[in-house]
């Protein structure tokens, strides 16, 4: 394996940490990087000046910059799965009037590269570029059943992390419910990312294995007993209408 860079390398760490945890002071870079603060200023000084990152009014907090957001945006308007998907989400979003996602698979992890807001005030949060563990997720279980139980047990970290009382963390219990989510073709999360909150979500057989799913997000309170079947159905409606179309896409 090539050795990378180091500089670039940990300027990347960097981008990583604050994309995923916030404003960070220097010190708080140099504690979760295991970089001098003498090495870290400059690296943080040189990627200021190009817009990736940002200060505030104080000078010692750094936070992501507009360079950033722009780059992000960037990938997600030049992405064929969600300028295809497009129609679809705003469909699922129309049918349901709840929050829809787009999500892909990222190592251990699901990531949301794009969205439908749900019409009502008690709705699950969310936002683009999040990242949420795919064991405790509907999307990332959706995925995970695509793949073979040794590359699953190989990408999920150990052990598995519980996000509420509800997530699965016993492997043995999680393959189980992957030959479950194989069986009926699609996944349900009952709270197990967030309390309240019940997501069915269907893989996209767009790639091999499939690196994207759909889903819908409902809070309990308004889930009936007609609920997640009619969202699986939907689910599978729009799956079937994207498979067709997969020839636009890798």
């Amino acid at each position: 394996m090539t050795q990378p860079v180091k500089s670039a390398d940990r300027t990347l760490e960097i981008l990583e940490v604050l994309a995923a945890n916030g404003p960070r002071t220097l010190g708080d870079l140099a504690r979760d990087l295991g970089i001098p603060k003498s090495s870290l200023h400059g690296i943080l000084r040189t990627i200021a000046q190009r817009g990736w990152i940002e200060t505030d009014p104080t000078g010692t907090r750094f936070g992501l910059g507009l360079t950033a957001l722009r780059v992000g945006a960037a990938y997600l308007d030049t992405d064929d799965v969600v300028a295809l998907l497009g129609t679809a989400l705003d469909e699922l979003s129309a049918a349901f009037g709840e929050t829809v996602h787009l999500g892909r698979l990222d190592g251990a992890d699901v990531v949301y590269v794009a969205k439908r807001e749900s019409k009502h005030p008690l709705r699950l949060y969310s936002a683009i570029g999040r990242h949420l563990p795919a064991h405790a997720t509907a999307l990332g279980k959706a995925l995970l059943a695509g793949l073979p139980p040794a590359v699953v047990d190989a990408a999920l970290p150990g052990p598995l992390p519980r996000l509420t009382a509800r997530t699965i963390t016993d492997r043995g219990a999680l393959h189980a419910e992957l030959d479950a989510v194989r069986e009926r073709g699609y996944a349900v999360d009952n709270g197990e990312n967030t309390d309240g909150i019940v997501c069915v979500a269907r893989a996209l057989p767009l790639s091999d294995p499939p690196a994207d799913a759909i889903s819908v997000s409902v809070p309990q309170s308004r889930v009936g007993p007609d609920t997640v079947a009619a969202v699986a159905a939907a689910l599978g409606t729009a799956v079937d209408r994207l498979t067709a179309a997969s020839g636009l896409l890798r």
